[in-house]
């Protein structure tokens, strides 16, 4: 009988070679190594290395179908998180395509970090070697948009370029980057560990401490204290601080435009954001201190630079350049937050006696009606004004549509809103209900933010409704961004105000020059085009524009209401003294 014998064992296999590394995962590596979580994009011949390295990465991608929409809604991203957003693009005209969105996150301070290839190095300098999109000095073009400018030339220098853009990023003042890798560099195979680990320390500009007891002197001296809230204060999440200072010096708080939600909206000293209204430039004027921060006071926050103060000014500003740059002021160089937080404690070191105490109004001023200064009631008397002189204007359609527009929007949702009038009067007049909850393109002033920005913010937070507002006009800027919105499902519901043409612009025209050129313009019909698209579309009227997007908001996915109007604006009060 034969030894049975025993059966063949299976040959061990070898062990998988790891898949080869490039300079494109050392970008992504980094960037995840920082904590991105989400990177925004449109991919380009040049950019493929970066693109490539997304499929072995843990990255959310989100792409856009225009590069300037994909620079907006990473503006938007980086506003809502407070924290930067990666934008990730090709060379030449994919480069310069987000150069609009840019310069609206710098003047947002956004944090965008955006990475664009480049040519080939040999290509580097403008050595004319006719490579497909090669420019003499690609990053020469970026330099008076974003904050600084980064360039790599060999894979090694990778990890500390995405690292110093991020910190310059995230510094305050708060803004956009450009980092450019080229084309060979990102493609190039290495041989080095995977990125785990980064270290960056952004800065924030701390108040000196003797600044700060001068301006608490000055502000617990005040007979009428008055405050003017910025952008600043939301980009620095300074909110709670704002109130409490506020709160203590009894003092009115006015918010730009950029600074909406910084104060509560109903709050007794709440002056709102009527800053395109004589009566509020006037009581602003009259504050015997007025304490500036995170403004710049520049056109739209100074009444298009008709404000003159009167008593004493007190700025706070991150950005250096804008510190007293409109108007002379005690100023303090530092981030909101930390400087508002120094100053609540140095008021309250001081004691309340002084702070916002009553006094004396001051002779022939329309904010003050009674001897005894009550802010609250000056609060109250400059907001009945302002009413008073809408109310002579012919504008009910106007604010019932945007009343409209709040009734349906949940408290607490976010708002995107592109440069059209309904947006202007926005600005003005509507009541944000949370903070950090209203964004919109008015610091640079292009068209087209409102759903590349809405987008933005769902991929920030895609469990709560976003809501976009544009104009037939902008909404043709950005109209193929449905596609993504359905790509990727995000609640994202857009109301378009359409009223033909350039609405904005036929009303400036119109008034300027008696008759407007330019203005009218073909469209679609943006029902069915969104239909196409395979999102839900409804045309609405303003009797039924609450029950239409109160409906379109709650339903999943994204959604268009289409809302054919002609609106109007307020009458402005900077061209004559007494409007």
């Amino acid at each position: 009988m034969s030894t049975p014998q025993p059966s063949p064992q299976p040959s061990p296999k070898p062990s998988p070679t790891p898949a080869p590394r490039s300079g494109g995962d050392l970008v992504v590596e980094s960037l995840a190594a920082l904590g991105a979580t989400t990177v925004f994009g449109l991919p380009g011949q040049h950019a493929l290395g970066m693109f490539d390295a997304l499929r072995r990465s843990a990255l959310r991608y989100v792409g856009l179908r225009v590069e300037n929409n994909a620079g907006f809604a990473a503006d938007a991203y980086a506003r809502t998180t407070h924290g930067v957003a990666p934008l990730l693009v090709s060379t030449g005209p994919g480069a310069l395509m987000t150069l609009p969105a840019l310069q609206e996150a710098a003047a947002a301070s956004a944090a965008v970090l955006a990475i664009g290839s480049q040519v080939p190095l040999a290509g580097i300098g403008g050595g004319r070697h006719g490579y497909l999109h090669e420019l003499p000095d690609q990053s020469a073009a970026f330099r008076g948009v974003v904050k600084s400018v980064h360039t790599v030339r060999t894979a090694s220098q990778i990890p500390s370029a995405v690292a110093a853009a991020w910190e310059s990023a995230l510094s305050a003042p708060h803004g956009p980057v450009w980092l450019e890798i080229p084309q060979d560099v990102l493609l190039a195979e290495v041989d080095v560990p995977p990125v785990t680990g980064l270290d960056v320390a952004p800065t924030e500009p701390a108040p000196r401490p003797e600044l700060i007891a001068a301006a608490a002197d000055r502000l617990t001296r005040a007979r009428r204290p008055v405050i003017l809230a910025g952008g600043g204060v939301v980009r620095a999440g300074a909110e709670a601080e704002l109130l409490a200072l506020a709160e203590r010096l009894r003092a009115p708080v006015a918010t730009t435009f950029g600074g909406k939600g910084a104060f509560p909206w109903e709050h007794p000293l709440s002056l709102q954001s009527w800053l395109e209204d004589r009566h509020t430039t006037s009581f602003l004027e009259d504050a015997d201190t007025l304490l500036v921060v995170g403004s710049g006071l520049g056109e739209l926050s100074s009444n298009y630079h008709t404000f003159r103060p009167r008593g004493r000014v007190v700025q706070i500003e991150a950005d250096l350049g804008k510190l007293e740059s409109n108007h002379a002021a005690l100023g303090i160089h530092a981030d909101a937050r930390a400087a508002l937080a120094a100053l609540v404690e140095e008021v309250a070191a001081r004691g309340d006696a002084g702070a916002g105490s009553a006094a004396a109004s001051a002779p022939g001023s329309e904010a003050y009606d009674c001897e005894a200064y009550d802010p609250e009631a000056a609060a109250r008397g400059l907001l009945a004004r302002v009413r008073d002189r809408l109310a002579g204007q012919d504008l009910d359609l106007e604010q019932q549509v945007l009343a409209s527009v709040r009734q349906a929007l949940p408290d607490g949702a976010v708002s995107c809103w592109d440069m059209t009038i309904l947006a202007y009067w926005a600005w003005s007049a509507f009541d944000p209900r949370g903070t950090n909850a209203l964004h919109s393109a008015q610091g640079a002033g292009g068209l087209g933010y409102g759903l590349p920005a809405a987008l933005g913010v769902a991929a920030a937070d895609p469990a709560r409704p976003v809501l976009a507002v544009s104009g037939d006009g902008g909404a043709m800027y950005s109209i193929a961004e449905l596609a993504t919105a359905r790509q990727y499902d995000l609640p994202v519901t857009w109301l378009i105000v359409d009223d033909g043409g350039y609405g904005i612009l036929r009303a400036y025209m119109t008034d300027a020059f008696g008759a407007a050129t330019a203005t009218e313009l073909a469209r679609p019909d943006f029902a069915a085009l969104a239909g196409a698209f395979g999102v839900p579309a409804v045309t609405t009227s303003p009797e039924h524009l609450a029950t239409d997007l109160s409906a379109a908001l709650a339903a999943p996915g994204p959604s268009v209401v289409v809302l054919p109007a002609r609106l109007r604006m307020f009458a402005p009060t900077h061209l004559t003294a007494d409007a």
